[in-house]
């Protein structure tokens, strides 16, 4: 298949109605996003390996390791009206994986996940690249991955693996190709089903390829659950936002990187002085509190997959929690979502991190509109203004409210199903964060 396709048909998703009380989740998708130059001291096409001693040695003192990209995985399977394999699994094929690094550095590591396999899952070949658009890399840039030093590697059931670092440039706030060859079959694959990205996969084992030849579209991302940098001094660690939808992807400008996390990696990349990477937790369809049954794309619950998606990100030094959208949609009752929020911050500050609580967002006039889901909704969001819990307050609501109607999103910030934000409503979400709070300097 060529990688030029037409996403209308590979992502038929698109602009899925709201998934908060329908079970069906957000999915837009369209052209693909240019990428930045590699380090061009690399001419070969797949030999990238560790590091040398001699790049060891240049890097400056001080310099760390943080997650860069991150994506919340699920459990494998079908998902009506999408053409993401994960369901049945992939053999003898290679996922070639775009991703959006929130910062940069001078070497990466990568994060293979089967924490839903059910079997263990053979990887043959990876590779890590910079995106030259589409399914391309830049010429110079493919690194091969080694784990413990083979290019081979088998992730168990249940288990992830990280690579061994290779020498690559990477700029902030570009796209990554990572590719995974899997001989096969795998049965089910974990993954993250609702991305706002365009992704690729081709038959037999591509993962070296450079110009992107053999691949067709996909819109979800496999296998692939993270991506470290070994990062400049500057950035001091990782800010995680642990949310649902309208942090995961919500109605957001398909491949174009649109997303309040993104938004607000583009603000911390252009700060002076310290900063943060941050790595966007958001499942589509994810609560606080209970899974959704018979919809097992939307994810375990936040207070589930704490440890996976938030403690264990490389470098975390805090979390911004936007979550409680769907389990109001489903009935929750404010003291519910209190208490779950409460324990986000017990196990947060447990762990020496700090938790900035934001105000769940406007809703009036969507499919889970009630007065009771308001009076909830405003009953959570006075808890997280003055209760003190958090170690700080975004207003998210506020940001993206309509001033003449405070329970419904403004006009020009509702993406049409006057639930999730659109790109603008995202921009002023990511607007909203004070970095200096966020950062902790004064």
């Amino acid at each position: 298949m060529k990688a030029n396709f037409d996403l209308r048909t590979v992502f038929p998703l698109y602009r899925w109605q709201s998934l908060a009380l329908a079970g069906v989740a957000i999915l837009t998708v369209a052209l693909m996003s240019p990428a930045l130059s590699a380090d061009g001291a690399q001419a070969s096409q797949h030999t990238g390996t560790l590091a040398t001693a001699a790049g060891v040695a240049s890097r400056t003192a001080g310099d760390h390791w943080v997650t860069a990209w991150g994506a919340s995985p699920v459990v494998g399977s079908d998902i009506p009206g999408s053409s993401c394999p994960a369901g049945t699994g992939l053999t003898n094929q290679t996922v070639r994986n775009v991703v959006f690094v929130s910062t940069g550095g001078g070497q990466v590591r990568i994060r293979l996940s089967n924490a839903f396999g059910t079997q263990a899952v053979q990887v043959a070949d990876a590779t890590v690249a910079v995106n030259a658009g589409g399914a391309s890399a830049v010429p110079g840039s493919v690194r091969t991955l080694t784990f413990g030093g083979s290019q081979a590697v088998t992730l168990v059931a249940g288990g992830d693996a990280l690579s061994d670092p290779v020498d690559l440039r990477v700029a902030p706030l570009s796209d990554l190709l990572v590719s995974v060859y899997l001989p096969g079959p795998t049965g089910p694959l974990t993954n993250h089903p609702f991305t706002a990205q365009g992704s690729y996969l081709g038959g037999g084992d591509l993962a070296g390829s450079v110009s992107g030849s053999g691949y067709g579209g996909t819109p979800c991302w496999m296998v692939v659950s993270g991506v470290d940098v070994r990062s400049a001094p500057r950035v001091t660690g990782t800010v995680v936002a642990l949310g649902d939808s309208i942090t995961d992807t919500a109605n957001t400008t398909g491949n174009a990187n649109r997303r309040w996390p993104d938004d607000l990696s583009r603000r911390l990349n252009a700060r002076p002085g310290r900063t943060l990477s941050v790595v966007n937790a958001g499942l589509g369809g994810n609560r606080l509190l209970a899974p959704r049954d018979g919809q097992p794309y939307y994810g375990v619950p936040a207070l589930a997959r704490l440890d996976r998606d938030v403690f264990t990100q490389t470098g975390v030094r805090s979390v911004i929690l936007l979550e409680g959208v769907n389990d109001i949609g489903f009935g929750a009752s404010a003291g519910q979502i209190i208490s779950a929020d409460q324990q986000v911050i017990a196990q947060a500050h447990a762990r020496g991190l700090r938790v900035f609580g934001a105000t769940i967002t406007p809703f009036g006039g969507s499919i889970i509109d009630s007065p009771t889901a308001e009076q909830t909704r405003n009953a959570v969001n006075s808890w997280i203004m003055t209760s003190r819990a958090f170690d700080g307050v975004i207003d998210f609501a506020a940001a993206v409210a309509d001033p003449a109607n405070s329970s419904a999103l403004l006009p020009a910030y509702d993406s049409g199903d006057h639930l999730h934000p659109n790109d603008a409503g995202c921009q002023a979400m990511a607007d909203a964060v004070n970095l200096a709070m966020l950062i902790g300097v004064r």
